[in-house]
């Protein structure tokens, strides 16, 4: 597995960039609960990262397919689960 950069706050990861089975992927944080959602929901885009996977964090395959509003959602949220309230409270939904 390539590894690609991190993506931090506050000196914690929010999002990693990934190859994955020679795809590009990003790997996020999601709330408890989800991630088996998103699973469930397309076994092609989204997966259980190995190491993190177990505490709740998602990766998602991109491809031509890939909807990048749903991608800067996730981010987006992943950000909001990791950083520090005051800077969490300044992204928007």
């Amino acid at each position: 597995m390539r590894r690609g950069p991190t993506y931090r706050v506050a000196d914690k990861i929010f999002a990693w960039d990934r190859v994955w089975n020679d795809h590009a992927s990003v790997w996020f944080k999601v709330p408890k609960g989800v991630q088996s959602i998103l699973i469930g929901a397309d076994t092609r885009h989204f997966f259980i990262p190995p190491f993190v996977g177990t505490k709740g964090w998602v990766g998602m395959v991109l491809d031509e397919k890939s909807d990048w509003a749903e991608v800067e959602s996730f981010v987006r949220r992943s950000y909001r689960l990791v950083a520090p309230k005051k800077l969490a409270d300044q992204v928007p939904d």
